[in-house]
């Protein structure tokens, strides 16, 4: 039986380079973003696209049943920033979208399910250094505590149902093709699009916050990567640490200054500083590595060369 694919928020920042990259795989025809609303962008025009609202197990299973998928990318959330202003449609999204999922999965009417969970799992009792696969998850956020939650559920229908569910926790994501979607590591998409335009920017992080960050070809890469490894090289089914770059927004503007040497930065911390300063500083992966052979290509320096050059 071939592959056919779901995307359930395709239209989201990572939705929407997985879903053109899953039909450059698998072909267009074989790959069905689906999201909330239908938005005039690429990905909605260059392939089957349908409505579909992640709330609503019927309309889902009729998905599913209407095009036979058998892998579900489940990309619809409320993302950390986002969550905080609205804590009970953020539960209600993140954990009921997963068990409308899993529910299918354990019907036997999808075979394989990628739920991405976050680095918002972890919480200020975490070591902050190298944070290890296992340790002290006592998130303070809504949306870490939906991840946590959503992690301990999907490992339960592995257990107990059998649901071959895969999850890797993302750390915060840059890329150059679709705006930033709420969340607390946004600066560092936003710093881009801002040194180019006006040659300065107000970030609202201080200027030595640390946090774990991935190019989105690396994320987009290992989200396929753990999908395809076979079924015995999963070994945790809870959710992997995925790790490729740590840095500061001091460094990444001393980066962005090798290339726009006029580029100025203030700091003006808000809401959003409590929430890093709660999630770890940088992340051991050496599961991930190990099991399932992951490797991450894209540094600060090659990131900020290719951020650059793609939105000039």
């Amino acid at each position: 039986m071939s592959t056919k694919i779901l995307i359930i928020g395709a239209c989201g920042q990572i939705g929407t380079e997985l879903t053109q990259k899953l039909r450059q795989l698998y072909g267009t025809e074989n790959v069905i973003a689906s999201d909330i609303r239908k938005l005039n962008i690429d990905v909605v025009n260059s392939g089957p696209f349908e409505v579909v609202n992640a709330l609503d197990f019927n309309q889902i299973e009729h998905l599913v049943e209407l095009h036979q998928i058998t892998d579900v990318y489940l990309m619809a959330a409320l993302l950390s920033a986002t969550a905080e202003k609205n804590p009970a449609f953020a539960w209600d999204l993140n954990m009921n979208s997963l068990f409308h999922v899993l529910n299918l999965a354990k019907a036997g009417k999808i075979k394989k399910i990628f739920w991405p969970s976050s680095i918002a799992v972890f919480g200020p009792t975490t070591p902050k250094e190298n944070t290890p696969q296992y340790t002290i998850m006592e998130p303070s956020t809504v949306y870490g505590i939906s991840k946590q939650a959503g992690e301990r559920w999907c490992e339960y229908y592995h257990n107990i149902f059998g649901v071959d569910v895969r999850s890797i926790r993302y750390p915060g994501l840059i890329s150059w093709s679709s705006p930033p979607g709420g969340g607390t590591t946004d600066y560092a998409v936003d710093i881009f699009h801002k040194a180019l335009a006006d040659k300065t920017y107000e970030c609202f992080l201080s200027s030595e916050t640390k946090m774990p960050m991935m190019y989105m070809d690396d994320a987009i890469a290992a989200t396929i990567q753990i999908m395809q490894a076979p079924v015995e090289e999963i070994k945790i089914r809870s959710s992997y640490n995925l790790a490729a770059m740590s840095f500061t927004p001091t460094e990444i503007t001393a980066e962005i200054k090798k290339h726009i040497p006029e580029f100025t930065i203030t700091y003006n911390p808000d809401f959003r500083q409590k929430i890093a300063d709660s999630w770890p500083a940088s992340i051991d992966d050496a599961e991930a590595r190990k099991d399932w052979n992951w490797k991450h290509e894209y540094d600060l320096e090659s990131m900020t060369v290719d951020m650059l050059e793609h939105l000039k």
